[in-house]
């Protein structure tokens, strides 16, 4: 059956050939007694009997994918697409049955159906490194049609006719996942594969799956993933994703400083974090990463974890630590017993803590700046004495939504209304009932209706359009200064905050009133 369009006429035309049983019989009779005739003439069948029937129709042409959006195929036919899908997955496998491609309406499903399969594939590629490769059918066509760098590969100037490409520096996964997409227009990530994939999108120039795979990356990043993810990202160009780390690095820094990721990072990688003058953490917390650092690098590079190779790995990045600025405390249980400072540099330091002239040091000596944490103040005004505001051990929440992700550091309370007192403070973050983040902390109040911060032990991610909950328990003077004319929705530099009743709040807070009056947070 062919389709036939006549240009300048807007019909169709349905042309059938029709060969008859009996004439091809008949003729095959005739040929084979004719015996080994050399003539042309002889063994080319002249055409046989057909019909042509011609249809018109006005009707507007139309693409399969229009007559049949994303209509799945008829019930009938559902277990033998399950089981063409299976094949699909396991590589490697024909599709047996006559006419599979009446099961599938569009291009689209027809196309995705040769993904890893060896129906018809004119290439395939041994992909991963020794001892872990596995064989992979594709397709030219198709591949090219995907990639410029398949096109230049299969079609280009400098194609080359290969059977077999091998592929050492992708991991089977990625180089999948990347067909995948090519094959049926489907993203398909994971958690431990979306970096490969990433690296296999760069690498044939696949625009739109690497940007899937940076998005990816971006809402899954958190403290714990942070510092791979910034190596990457380097080595990648993303500066998107970079900036988006080092956020994470900033606000979360020992929590990212901690983390085995960490371990993990290049050298150029450790001393840019090293370098870092935002880096929001102890310098003892910094001192002791880059350690942990340098025990897992001298694994690496197979050698004995000693103190002597531990500072011969680290290098010039150990001057990096802004040792002189730790306390002294820090620096005297710490640091000065590591082993790591050479007897001199353990003198000189501390000299540098104590003596009026102090020497010259190879450490960097300048704190570093940290974070400035912004405060988004919810109420325009606040009472006492006419109205106190009581506790008894009863919740007061409300909860909030960004328009970009911040870091809650803390919160800002008020204190007594009744000269200075001092209050112990449960505080809490809490997303759909799930705690992220909790203290048990006191402070302590003058008097003033200023307000007080109270602080979580690390700063809690928060992510923009979704509401959490804020809570505190306060445990101290009953009467206390509260907000008043409270705003549902506060501009706090670049971030914009909105603000909504709370149904864990059991002593009287919400919107227009009460309690926790600030958010401290990074941005």
């Amino acid at each position: 059956i062919l389709m036939v369009d006549e240009k300048g006429k807007n019909m169709k035309c349905l042309t059938f050939f029709l060969m008859l049983p009996e004439t091809v019989k008949n003729r095959s009779k005739k040929s084979s007694k004719k015996g080994n005739s050399s003539s042309s003439s002889n063994s080319k069948l002249p055409p046989v009997c057909y019909e042509i029937i011609t249809l018109k129709t006005r009707k507007k042409k139309k693409m399969a994918a229009d007559i049949f959006p994303r209509k799945k195929p008829a019930n009938t036919n559902t277990t033998a697409v399950q089981q063409y899908h299976q094949q699909n997955l396991n590589n490697n496998n024909t599709i047996p049955a006559p006419n599979w491609q009446g099961l599938y309406p569009t291009i689209r499903e027809r196309n995705a159906v040769m993904f890893n399969n060896d129906l018809m594939a004119d290439v395939h590629f041994v992909v991963g490194p020794p001892g872990g490769t596995q064989r992979l059918p594709g397709h030219k066509y198709v591949l090219a049609v995907g990639s410029s760098v398949f096109h230049a590969m299969f079609y280009g100037e400098l194609a080359e006719d290969k059977d077999e490409i091998r592929i050492p520096d992708v991991e089977p996964a990625a180089f999948l996942a990347m067909l995948k997409y090519i094959y049926c227009d489907e993203i398909d990530l994971a958690a431990d594969t979306v970096l490969a994939t990433l690296y296999a999108a760069k690498k044939y120039i696949v625009p739109h799956l690497a940007r899937a795979c940076v998005n990816f990356l971006e809402t899954s990043l958190s403290a714990k993933n942070a510092c791979v993810l910034l190596s990457q990202s380097c080595l990648f160009e993303e500066p998107d994703l970079t900036q988006r780390c080092w956020e994470v690095i900033d606000a979360q820094a020992e929590l990212a400083l901690k983390s085995e990721g960490f371990c993990d990072i290049d050298f150029q990688t450790l001393e840019s974090i090293l370098r870092r003058e935002t880096l929001n953490a102890k310098e003892i917390v910094v001192f002791e990463a880059a350690l942990n650092w340098a025990e897992v690098e001298c694994q690496r590079q197979e050698l004995t974890a000693t103190i002597e190779n531990k500072r011969k790995v680290l290098g010039k990045a150990l001057y990096l630590i802004r040792i002189p600025t730790m306390a002294l405390d820090d620096f005297a249980n710490g640091a000065a017993q590591s082993g790591i400072l050479t007897l001199n540099e353990t003198n000189d330091i501390f000299l540098w803590y104590t003596a009026a002239k102090k020497p010259e040091l190879q450490f960097v000596s300048k704190p570093r700046k940290g974070l400035v944490p912004q405060r988004c103040h919810r109420f325009q005004s606040c009472a006492y004495r006419s109205n106190q505001w009581r506790y008894r051990g009863r919740c007061d929440s409300i909860q909030f939504a960004v328009d970009k992700r911040v870091f809650i550091a803390g919160f800002g309370l008020y204190g007594s209304s009744c000269g200075s007192a001092e209050y112990s403070a449960k505080i809490e973050l809490k997303r759909q009932g799930v705690i992220l983040g909790q203290n048990l902390s006191k402070y302590f109040s003058d008097g003033s209706s200023n307000t007080f911060p109270v602080w979580f032990e690390y700063p809690v991610q928060i992510e923009p359009d979704t509401f959490y909950t804020a809570s505190v328990i306060l445990d101290g003077n009953e009467l206390s200064y509260f907000g008043q004319e409270g705003m549902t929705e506060v501009q706090c530099g670049k971030v914009t905050v909105q603000f909504q009743c709370s149904s864990d709040s059991t002593n009287g807070t919400g919107v227009q009133g009460g309690q926790i009056p600030e958010l401290i947070f990074y941005a």
